[in-house]
Formats: C-alpha cells, sequence, structure tokens
C-alpha cells in the first residue's frame, strides 16, 4: 500500500466497462512526513469519497485490486481503498 495525495480527477469519454460507474484520481505518493515522492499515477476509487487534497491509501498490486473489485479480467492496477484522517509517526 501506497500513502498518496490526490491531486485531481481523469475524466474519460470511452473505457472499459470496469470503470463506469467509478471515479479516476491523479494520485501523487508521499512519505511519512506527507512530502511528495516519485511520480503521480492514475488510481481507481473504491471509496466514492475521495477528492482533490485528500490524503489516500492506494492498494498498488493488481491480483488484490481484482480481488476486492470481484472481477479476475479486470485491467486495474491501482485502488485506493480508504481515505486516511491522520499520520502518526513515532
Amino acid at each position: 500500500m501506497n500513502l498518496c495525495r490526490v491531486l485531481g480527477t481523469v475524466v474519460c469519454t470511452e473505457k472499459l466497462p470496469v470503470f463506469t460507474g467509478r471515479k479516476l484520481l491523479v494520485v501523487q505518493p508521499v512519505d511519512e512526513a506527507l512530502k511528495e515522492i516519485g511520480n503521480s499515477y492514475v488510481a481507481m476509487d473504491n471509496t466514492s469519497s475521495a477528492g482533490k487534497g485528500d490524503l489516500v491509501l492506494v492498494l498498488g498490486e493488481g491480483s488484490g485490486v481484482r480481488q476486492i473489485l470481484e472481477d479476475k479480467t479486470a485491467a486495474v492496477r491501482h485502488l485506493i481503498v480508504g481515505v486516511v484522517d491522520q499520520v502518526s509517526v513515532g
């Protein structure tokens, strides 16, 4: 799982059926101090509540994502599985 900040939304006019009715968001990985690390990427939102600026947990493993979506053929690699309220390191 990766801790990420939501940068914005993705709009698609043509998409696979698995994406129908689900939000696609651009996310930026962050470290425990909430500093940006790595490159941003697109993730499907499974929480229905994540939005720009939110801190989220992203599952980035294809077979785990397909298990959650209950679709063995889903072409999805990154799935937002939770919105983070607080990060505490210590």
